[in-house]
């Protein structure tokens, strides 16, 4: 199946989802309410090296067959042959707690990304994915989301971004290291340069454009970094590249600036 209209610039990635819709409708059927693209392709930022996040809204919480055949799903869907195939993530939320931001924070079956595995995950519930879907979200299927969705409260955007940078570093120690990996210092530093605009902005930027507003409004030292930062993100990932000297050490300054920063930050 490929979809009716034009979703991202990539026709490839468009007839994957098209695909991927096609399997929502046979497991789902009258419950599926909408299926959506949010993230970086629905900031408009989204490229070769971009995964592609997506959310699905149900009218009814799954049941126990479609649990398990979205599972039979997604542990098929990394192994189709095709560039995208392995960078697709995204999660089934249901519409009564979709429609409500008290419901910020609820666990909805997850797929990681590139993962062949469900799991029940609060990932695409924070109030970042829900401000993207419901100011930027690319409808698949279903309603526009503004037509359902409440606004995201300014407050719980800079709450939630303000939580996320003491923990950043340990965070991506998990699964990257920023000293042997020159992706994993790209990405500390963009996503801190992100959470200040959100603290700034009460709004979400994609990763380049957060890069952009640092540079014009962040203190001048950092613009070193921060245009190195930007230059190098079209090298995507790239796992046998070491940061060059001092740059994870710059990458570890600029989030504690950025923590310090966030601390004299108005979170109402």
């Amino acid at each position: 199946m490929v979809l009716g209209h034009v979703v991202t610039p990539y026709p490839d990635l468009d007839r994957v989802l098209g695909r991927l819709l096609a399997d929502w409708r046979r497991i789902l059927g009258d419950n599926l309410a909408g299926a959506y693209v949010q993230g970086s392709f629905a900031l408009g930022a989204g490229d070769r090296h971009s995964d592609c996040d997506w959310l699905v809204a149900t009218r009814a919480p799954l049941d126990g067959r479609e649990v398990e055949q979205l599972g039979s799903l997604h542990h098929e869907v990394p192994s189709r042959e095709g560039e995208w195939w392995g960078e697709l993530e995204g999660s089934y939320a249901p519409l009564h707690e979709l429609v409500s931001v008290e419901h910020l924070g609820a666990a909805w079956l997850f797929n990681d990304h590139g993962h062949p595995t469900v799991d029940w995950d609060e990932h695409c519930n924070r109030a970042f994915t829900r401000w993207i879907l419901r100011e930027h979200g690319l409808r698949l299927y279903g309603p526009e989301p503004r037509s359902f969705m409440p606004e995201v409260p300014a407050s719980a955007l800079r709450r939630e971004a303000a939580r996320s940078l003491p923990t950043l570093l340990s965070d991506l120690t998990s699964w990257v290291d920023i000293d042997t990996l020159a992706w994993g210092q790209r990405y500390a530093v963009a996503t801190a340069c992100r959470v200040l605009y959100t603290l700034e902005h009460a709004r979400v930027a994609s990763k380049h454009a957060a890069l952009e507003w640092g540079l014009r409004a962040l203190d001048p030292q950092w613009r070193p970094l921060l245009g190195q930062v930007r230059d190098e993100r079209a090298r995507g990932w790239e796992p046998e590249r070491a940061p060059r000297p001092g740059e994870a050490g710059d990458a570890r300054a600029f989030v504690a600036y950025a923590m310090a920063r966030a601390g004299s930050a108005d979170l109402g």
